[in-house]
């Protein structure tokens, strides 16, 4: 997985691909990307299914904070991004959240 960063110049805005490796999901299920941004709504941020077989979403976040997020595989599969800016306890102990700073 990876985090790809592009600032734009005209506004403070920075876009973030994320990407998730095909081997690092089964069955084919669909993935979305979960987070600070979208309000941790567990739908409304799909990933995109590549021929290569990897999945992909880029998503604009406004610059000078950071993010957490993770991924959802199906319904109920829940993994963080592999190379993160850092990682972060969530606030209910279960594990830790990727996070991105933009």
């Amino acid at each position: 997985m990876a985090l790809s960063k592009k600032f734009l110049k005209s506004k403070p805005v920075c876009k973030v691909k994320f990407e998730v490796e095909k081997d690092q999901v089964e069955n084919g299920e669909a993935i979305y990307l979960v987070g600070d941004f979208n309000g941790w709504d567990q739908s409304s941020t799909p990933m995109k299914k590549l021929k290569s077989g990897k999945y992909t979403v880029t998503v604009d976040l406004e610059t000078g904070r950071d993010y957490q997020f993770r991924y959802l595989a199906g319904e109920n599969i829940w993994f963080n991004d592999t190379e993160p800016d850092r990682t972060e306890t969530t606030p209910y102990g279960d594990g830790e959240n990727s996070v991105v700073s933009v």
